[in-house]
């Protein structure tokens, strides 16, 4: 599964790569986000390929990483999430205070899950389906970029989430074929995670969360695009 999520990410920034909806023409942010995401990403994979094959010392030392990526994580995703909600209001076919607000949101609900995984470490049940769950918020844009969002408005952003909830039911699927019953690390994993979404949705449309969006890109070229999601004129034809 790890290595399935990473090739939806990979998958995902190459393929529009490869149809020239993006290219390496981008700030700094920009790209000091990709590296760290994706050396992430590398992290994640290797360390199942570890564990798998056996290696455990290989696996512990390699996780010691995390404690230091995780939280530069953060800062990157809010980083490049700011940059663009300012630079063009976000993806077109996100409503901006989804995009502002909501993706924000899954930024730390990735970094609380994952640390949370790293702390009950001992406990492997625990530690491996949290991280499952941690990981499968990261493959939202991997996704986002492989649906055809354009299509989805005004639904694009809950859709592009819920996609990514797939990979934790199939862990559900495998507890309950293996074992008949549901880990409560599932349980509580991707609990939160669907709690934190609709908290997030609910932030994101309340007059605190429109005004938040407005501030912050006040004075910038975001300001000029609509709040919610739009057809650029022109798009398509």
């Amino acid at each position: 599964m790890a290595l399935v999520m990473a090739g939806v990410v990979f998958g995902g920034f190459s393929f529009h790569l490869m149809m020239g909806r993006s290219s390496f023409d981008a700030p700094l942010v920009v790209h000091a986000h990709g590296i760290i995401f994706m050396a992430w990403t590398v992290l994640y994979s290797a360390q199942a390929i570890a564990i798998a094959g056996g290696n455990v010392a290989l696996h512990r030392r390699l996780g010691q990483a995390a404690y230091l990526l995780i939280p530069v994580m953060v800062l990157a995703g809010m980083a490049v999430m700011v940059h663009s909600a300012q630079s063009r209001g976000g993806p077109f076919f996100f409503a901006m205070n989804e995009f502002v607000i909501s993706n924000g949101l899954m930024v730390f609900t990735f970094g609380g899950l994952a640390l949370w995984a790293l702390r009950v470490r001992r406990h492997q049940g625990w530690h491996r389906r949290l991280m499952l769950v941690a990981m499968s918020v990261l493959t939202g844009p991997g996704l986002g970029r492989l649906i055809p969002a354009p299509l989805l408005i005004p639904y694009a952003w809950p859709i592009s989430i819920a996609l990514t909830w797939i990979f934790p039911l199939i862990g559900i699927a495998a507890d309950l074929r293996r074992d008949g019953r549901v880990h409560p690390a599932y349980v509580w994993g991707l609990g939160v995670y669907i709690g934190v979404f609709a908290v997030s949705m609910g932030i994101a449309y309340s007059p605190l969360g429109v005004g938040f969006t407005q501030w912050l890109v006040a004075g910038t070229p975001g300001a000029e695009r609509p709040m919610g999601p739009f057809l650029p004129p022109g798009f398509g034809g």
